[in-house]
C-alpha cells in the first residue's frame, strides 16, 4: 500500500520496514512537538512490538535524511518537529505546549555583525503565555 509515510520514506531513500512506518505514521504528520518518548508511546499502539532502541534509531535516521527536525527546547530535553521549513517557536508556560511561529511574523537582524561567528542557522524560542483569544489586529504572517 502505497501511504503518504511510505512515499515520504521512498523519496527520502528509507527503506520503509514496519517499525519505521509505525514511527513514521505518528511523527511525521503530528502538530505536536514529541519527544522521543512520546513517539514511543504513539507508535506503540500501531505496532506492539516496536523498541525503544528501533524509535531512536529511526528518529536519528529521519533527522539526518531531512524529515524531521530535532529541536533542544531545554537543556537535555529534545524534541522532533516535522516542519522542517524554516520557522520559529513558541512554548506556553502554562500548557508547555509548543508552537510554530511562521519565520516571517520574528525579525532576527544583526547575525552577519557577530565578529567570529559564522552563523549557519536561527532558531527564536519564545517563551510566556498563550492568549485565551487571540487578537483579532494581530496577524502572525
Amino acid at each position: 500500500m502505497n501511504t503518504p509515510t511510505r512515499q515520504q520514506l521512498d523519496f527520502h531513500g528509507i527503506h520503509p520496514s514496519a517499525q519505521r512506518l509505525a514511527v513514521g505514521d505518528y511523527v511525521l504528520w503530528t502538530a505536536e512537538h514529541p519527544s522521543a518518548e512520546r513517539v514511543y508511546e504513539m507508535a506503540r499502539k500501531r505496532l506492539a512490538t516496536l523498541s525503544q532502541a528501533t524509535v531512536y534509531n529511526t528518529l536519528n535516521l529521519f533527522v539526518e535524511r531531512g524529515l524531521l527536525k530535532a529541536l533542544q527546547i531545554e537543556s537535555g530535553h529534545t524534541v522532533f518537529d516535522p516542519n522542517v521549513a524554516p520557522h520559529h517557536h513558541f512554548i506556553d508556560d502554562d500548557s508547555g505546549c509548543i508552537h510554530d511561529i511562521p519565520w516571517a511574523a520574528v525579525q532576527v537582524n544583526g547575525t552577519d555583525n557577530l565578529d567570529g561567528f559564522d552563523v549557519a542557522e536561527v532558531q527564536l524560542i519564545l517563551r510566556g503565555r498563550r492568549q485565551a483569544t487571540p487578537n483579532p489586529h494581530k496577524t502572525l504572517n
